[in-house]
């Protein structure tokens, strides 16, 4: 199939981490600058699919997009990539002793346009928080920017009881079907 150019669309460095536990290095990554705001009523699965697609079609690259979006959601409410540790406290107050879920989608746009995409559904459920435990995780500045104000990969891991789902796809880019998608398009993925 010749040489395929491939854009990861984000500005996040996991999401270039996991990608190349799949053995590939993207030739180019171009955050996309979206409005990320959830629409009226949107459900979550809706909101993950769309800023996935909005994300892929966003960036002007040649060859594949890639790109994604995670979602941390308690019931139907969609909580935001916390930017001030007030937020972040609020998140882990909702989340503390509690089962949520975590959609991540992942969107690959070929050359001709079309996209082809997936979602991944994972439930984690935090221990019981304490004062102390939420103050400890908030003076570690993970929870900055993230989904739900927290980071999995990092020191919540600790603080999690359980996850069913797809680890990767509670950090950001669900591996499994990220590789089903980009085999489907004929990248050489072992």
């Amino acid at each position: 199939m010749g040489t395929l150019h491939l854009t990861l669309a984000s500005a996040s460095p996991r999401r270039r981490d996991l990608i190349a536990r799949l053995g590939l290095t993207p030739d180019a990554v171009t955050p996309a600058d979206i409005d990320e705001t959830p629409l009226k009523a949107e459900l979550p699965r809706d909101y993950a699919l769309r800023m996935g697609r909005e994300k892929a079609l966003a960036v002007d690259a040649p060859g594949f997009v890639l790109a994604g979006d995670t979602v941390v959601a308690a019931g139907r409410r969609i909580l935001p990539k916390t930017e001030t540790e007030d937020e972040a406290r609020r998140c882990l107050k909702l989340l503390s002793g509690r089962r949520h879920v975590v959609l991540s989608s992942v969107v690959l746009r070929a050359p001709d346009g079309t996209l082809r995409e997936r979602l991944n559904e994972n439930i984690v459920r935090f221990k019981g928080l304490s004062h102390e435990e939420i103050a400890a995780y908030l003076a570690s500045g993970e929870w900055r920017g993230k989904a739900g104000g927290y980071a999995i990969q990092g020191a919540a891991e600790g603080l999690i009881q359980w996850i069913r789902g797809s680890h990767s796809g509670v950090m950001g880019l669900p591996l499994y079907e990220t590789r089903i998608l980009l085999k489907s398009a004929g990248f050489a993925i072992a």
